[in-house]
Parts: structure tokens; C-alpha cells; sequence
């Protein structure tokens, strides 16, 4: 049985006896990645926080064991220099959704629905911020490491118990409907009564390794931390989940144990009630999203995204912009399997383009009313940060054109070349002149699809992490998906709970664009799910999942003109870019190639107004 489990001292008792187990592989994470490592099915149960499995829906507890509080928690606590209720700023752990939840949860209460501004940062960064009117959230033992260092501290746990009456679970062994093995509640709620029994050994181990005082760390894991699941926390975690979905930041989820599941058959909401809910704005979980894909009619689930359409756009205006694509380099060292524009470095067809080309292709952006350009290429070794900035001032100095420049993936690329962060690489290149960040190189966000597709790639959470610095800096970016490769449906729709739950901490993506893989010449990996049918039903639950994300776009550079006018009655709102040139998805074969009045045109004729726009989505032109 593949286990995972946090690794704060508050865990301890119910997974260290484990480690001793035959039978049991056990992997210790922060709380963040053992939620991933549940979503994306590594392990088989894992002690886990519980917002995470409320976005996933499909899921089981086990009755009996969790780490939860009734009052003080004591490593679950906001920090401040100033009175809690006086804060402007507060930062969010990122290691744990549920902690930033109730956070956000017991701010609004006691500030009756306002809350600071928020961001969301790594538990090392997160106290370094902590002064004049900004505080934090901090939680597991460095919560404890802080206990009385700061003179403002508001304990989550303790003011969850004052709002509520309530116990509060934190985490929970859970896992995915049928994942848990014969035998395996048995065998976790035995290694819980063998670690409540050495709890103070625990403390003890813990405090001579900390530094801290072994009796406080004992009264921890007696009083404050609880060990129990049963009917009084049960209605606990329902509240917190209600509360979460009423706030809009978690799904509507039922408590549901493995025992439950085998007394008896778990009775599914109908598509007509996911579709409706869903048209309506409120959030869904995973499970729900893999069932439209699989299950919903395909005109069905085209309504009820052209429902969410109108009710964020209800002008029935369709924007769409004229830029241009420019792929300033062709040399990359990922070596993807699915990307046929690639040239290795030293190869006789590698190239970088010059300032001659490049102006005459600016020039030409500039007489067609143009107002932006998106920058991307390969990641070429030979090209250092300071490349990047001379090219960037020279585009702001002779074109004024915004720029839409650089993937995640090339900004970690020039990261690691010049050993800075990837923080000091988007400001030395904003102050340089990049506006704003696309969305390429996230392919599908599950690890196991990006390893067997793009071995050499960012991980997901790499991904993120760079657009996560990008909008606290103010940058906007936007959101894409490439799926037909390896990937399933499941690994689909948790690439979108991944943009969801990031947009949830910071707003910075735009606009969310998908396309199928272009498999037809020079790449090295066959086509899994592709086509009109499933690009359609795709968009549409893409648009039905981010509802915190305001603008979806028509891939018709991928599926057609055609295609790319039906796909505004499944949820686009955008028809994309007015395309001069494209080099990445043409090297696989795609050609399609049309200007500004034929864009318009297509989008009369599908029953809308056209209006231009700029990176931001603000109209440039009179809908028309």
C-alpha cells in the first residue's frame, strides 16, 4: 500500500508506526504535494489536507484518524506587527490549501465579508514578509518555532471554535473512491493507537532535534491537537466545506467515508443538475468534470457554456487582436516529442533571428494597426539574459508594441543559465519592457504526461510557480492546454483545477486557450484523444470549470476557421489573433492563415459583435 503523509510533527503519531509495516511504502511530502500526489494517483491513501480532496470530489476518508483541533491548534496561526483586524496585506502559505482557506474564511467573518489583499507564497518567504500592516499565515512546526515572536497572533483553530462551535479537521487519511486496499482502515487506525501511545516520546524526539521545550511540545500533541474523526468533527469538516463553497472557493462537497461505500451504493447527481449548476457559476470538482467529458451530449454541454459565456460577457461582443507570433530562435535543448519546430544546438537549420528580420516582421505588425507582439522561441543556450533585455528595449524604443513574451519555461530556462531567480529575471526583464507572460509550454500540468512527453521540461508545480511570481508582480499571463498526446481525461481536468486553484490566489491569468496536438510530420510521438468533436467538448468544460478565469479563446489556428466559429457557441468569448506568420504548429502540419476583416466576418456571422483588443482584454475598437 503506496502511503504518503505531511511531514509536521503534528502528523506524527498516526503515520511513524508505518514506517515499521510490511506491506506499506511510506513517502513523507508538504501538504500541497501528497494533494498532488492523491490527484495524480501515486499513492493509494494519503494523511491529507482536506480542501484538497473537497476539489477532487470522488473521494473517502477514514473514519476515525485525523489531525484536528477543538480551539487552539497553535500551528495554524495568522501573524501580524499590527491588530489582526487592522491588516491591508496578508500572505497565504502555499503549502496548504485548506489553512489559506479557513484563513480567508475566518477573515471575512470577523471583517463581515472584506479581507485583506492576498497573496500566496512558499512557508520560507511568507514570514520575511510580515511587516507594517502586512501579516501571515503560517502553520506546522514553523508555527510552533514562532509561537510568541510576534505581538499580533490569531490561532485559526481557536477562532474557527468561537465562530462555529465546531471542532476543525486539517487533514485526514483519504484518498479516491476504491483506493484503499482490503484491509487498509484497519491498518492505519492501528498504527494511530501505536503512535497516540508514544506521543510523548514524539514530542521529546522532536524537541531535542528543534531546540524547543519538550513539555510544551507534549501538551501539543495531548491538547491541542485531536486525533479523532467521528460525528462531531464530521459536522465540522461539512461546515468548513459549505462555508468554502458559499465563499466560493471550494466545490459543494458531501463528507463521505469508505464505509460508507461499502454499506451501500453512492447515489451520483444527474448531468442535467452538473450542467445547470454549472451554467449558474458554481464551482464543480473534478469527479464532475470527468464525467462531462466522458458522459455530457455535446450540445447540452455547449449550452451551458454558452450560458457562462453570456453571463460573463453579456454583450454578445467577440474580441480578438492583431498581433504577431514571432519565434525568435528555433534552437532548444528539450528535445519534446511532440514538437517538430525544434533544432538541436549545432544543427545546420538552427537559427536566431536578426534585427533586419525582425524589423521588416515588426513593420508589418505596425501598417496592419497592430499592437502587440507574442515572443517565443526554443531555449537556446547561446542567448543570456541581457539578449532578452537589448531586444526588448530596442522593440519599445522603435515599435511601442506591447510585449507578450517568454514562456515559463524559456524564464526558468535564462534562471538557471544566469543562476538568479526567476523574481530578478522578470524584473530586469519588466524594466526592460515585458508587458505580460503567455501560457506556452504548459502542455498537460500532470508530471507523469510532461516525463514521458518532455522529460527535459519544468515540472507542473515549476509551471505554476512562474506564473505565481509573475502575477504578484503585477504581470498578467495567459492560460493554455495542448492535450492529445498521453494524456486521459482525468489528467485533463486536473491541468484546469491547477489553473483554478491558482487564479483562487492571485487573478493574474487573462484568458484560457486549448488546442489538440498536430501530429500529422516530424514529431516523435503518436496522437492519443484528438478531433473536432473532442476540441469542442473540451472547451466547453474547461469553460464550465474556470469560472474564476473571465475569457476563453477559439483555437481556430489549430481546428479551422470553421471549427473556430462554432466554438464561440461553446463557450468562447475571443477569437484569438490575427495570424501573420505561425512556426510551431505549421511545422506539424496546421496552415490555417486569415486577416483582420475575415476574423470579423466569421464572428458577424456567427450571430456576435467584433470588437480588437489589447493583451488586457480592453476593447480597442467599437463593437461592430
Amino acid at each position: 500500500m503506496k502511503v504518503s503523509a505531511v511531514q509536521y510533527l503534528n502528523a506524527r503519531p498516526l503515520y511513524e508506526p508505518l514506517a515499521d509495516k510490511d506491506g506499506v511504502a511510506l513517502d513523507l511530502a508538504l501538504p500541497a504535494e501528497v494533494a498532488r500526489r492523491i490527484a495524480e494517483e501515486e499513492t493509494d491513501v494519503g494523511l491529507v489536507p482536506v480542501a484538497a480532496l473537497a476539489q477532487l470530489g470522488d473521494t473517502r476518508f477514514v473514519r476515525g484518524a485525523a489531525i484536528a483541533s477543538r480551539g487552539a491548534v497553535r500551528s495554524v496561526r495568522i501573524v501580524s506587527q499590527v491588530p489582526i483586524d487592522e491588516m491591508t496585506d496578508i500572505v497565504l502559505d502555499a503549502s496548504s490549501r485548506t489553512s489559506a482557506v479557513l484563513a480567508r474564511l475566518v477573515l471575512r467573518a470577523r471583517r463581515r465579508g472584506a479581507e485583506p489583499r492576498v497573496r500566496v507564497l512558499p512557508p520560507t518567504q511568507a514570514l520575511a514578509e510580515v511587516k507594517g500592516t502586512c501579516g501571515a499565515l503560517i502553520i506546522g512546526d514553523v508555527a510552533l518555532h514562532i509561537e510568541n515572536e510576534f505581538p499580533h497572533s490569531l490561532d485559526l483553530g481557536e477562532a474557527w471554535y468561537e465562530w462555529t462551535g465546531l471542532p476543525f479537521v486539517f487533514a485526514a487519511w483519504g484518498g479516491r473512491a476504491g483506493s484503499l486496499a482490503t484491509g487498509g482502515e484497519k491498518l492505519l487506525l492501528a498504527a494511530k493507537e501505536e503512535g497516540l501511545a508514544r506521543r510523548d516520546a514524539i514530542a521529546d524526539a522532536h524537541a531535542e532535534r528543534a531546540g524547543l521545550d519538550a513539555a510544551s511540545l507534549r501538551s501539543y500533541l495531548r491538547e491541542n491537537i485531536r486525533f479523532d474523526f467521528g460525528d462531531d468533527e464530521r459536522r465540522g469538516l461539512e461546515r468548513f466545506y459549505a462555508e468554502g463553497h458559499r465563499a466560493g472557493l471550494l466545490p459543494n462537497m458531501d463528507v463521505r467515508f469508505y464505509e460508507d461505500s461499502a454499506r451501500s451504493a453512492v447515489s451520483l447527481p444527474s448531468l442535467d443538475s452538473i450542467l445547470s449548476r454549472a451554467a449558474e457559476g458554481d464551482r464543480l470538482t473534478a469527479a464532475e468534470g470527468e464525467r462531462l467529458i466522458h458522459e455530457a451530449p455535446l450540445f447540452e454541454l455547449g449550452l451551458a457554456a454558452d450560458a457562462v459565456r453570456r453571463r460573463k460577457h453579456p454583450h454578445d461582443v467577440v474580441t480578438y487582436i492583431v498581433d504577431r507570433n514571432v519565434n525568435y530562435t528555433n534552437v532548444c535543448t528539450t528535445s519534446c516529442r511532440f514538437c517538430a519546430f525544434y533544432r538541436p544546438v549545432g544543427h545546420p537549420e538552427g537559427y536566431v533571428l536578426s534585427r533586419e528580420v525582425l524589423r521588416q516582421k515588426l513593420d508589418e505588425v505596425v501598417q496592419a494597426g497592430g499592437v502587440q507582439i507574442l515572443l517565443q522561441g526554443g531555449l537556446n543556450p547561446e542567448l543570456r539574459i541581457t539578449y532578452y533585455e537589448d531586444l526588448f528595449r530596442w522593440i519599445k524604443s522603435e515599435f511601442k508594441l506591447g510585449l507578450h513574451a517568454l514562456s515559463p519555461e524559456e524564464i526558468l530556462h535564462i534562471a538557471q543559465l544566469e543562476s538568479i531567480s526567476v523574481r530578478e529575471v522578470l524584473e530586469r526583464l519588466h524594466a526592460a519592457g515585458l508587458d505580460s507572460v503567455p501560457g506556452g509550454g504548459a502542455e498537460i500540468l500532470v508530471d507523469r504526461v510532461r516525463r514521458k512527453i518532455a522529460k527535459a521540461k519544468c515540472t507542473s508545480s515549476e509551471w505554476l510557480d512562474v506564473m505565481r511570481v509573475a502575477h504578484h508582480m503585477g504581470l498578467r499571463s495567459s492560460a493554455t492546454m495542448m492535450y492529445g498526446t498521453v494524456d486521459t481525461a482525468r489528467d485533463r481536468i486536473l491541468h484546469l483545477l491547477k489553473l483554478r486553484e491558482l487564479q483562487d490566489e492571485t487573478r493574474g491569468f487573462t484568458a484560457f486557450f486549448c488546442w489538440d496536438f498536430q501530429h500529422e510530420q516530424g514529431v516523435r510521438i503518436t496522437a492519443g484523444d484528438t478531433g473536432t468533436h473532442l476540441y469542442l467538448r473540451q472547451q466547453a468544460v474547461a469553460r464550465l470549470m474556470l469560472d474564476n478565469i473571465d475569457h476563453v479563446g477559439a483555437s481556430w489556428v489549430t481546428q479551422g476557421p470553421d471549427v473556430g466559429q462554432v466554438a464561440l457557441r461553446f463557450g468562447a468569448d475571443d477569437f484569438g489573433s490575427v495570424m501573420f506568420e505561425e512556426n510551431v504548429v505549421s511545422s506539424a502540419g496546421t496552415t490555417f492563415c486569415i486577416n483582420a476583416d475575415a476574423i470579423e466576418a466569421r464572428i458577424r456571422a456567427a450571430g456576435f459583435r467584433a470588437t480588437r483588443r489589447n493583451v488586457k482584454y480592453e476593447w480597442l475598437t467599437e463593437p461592430a
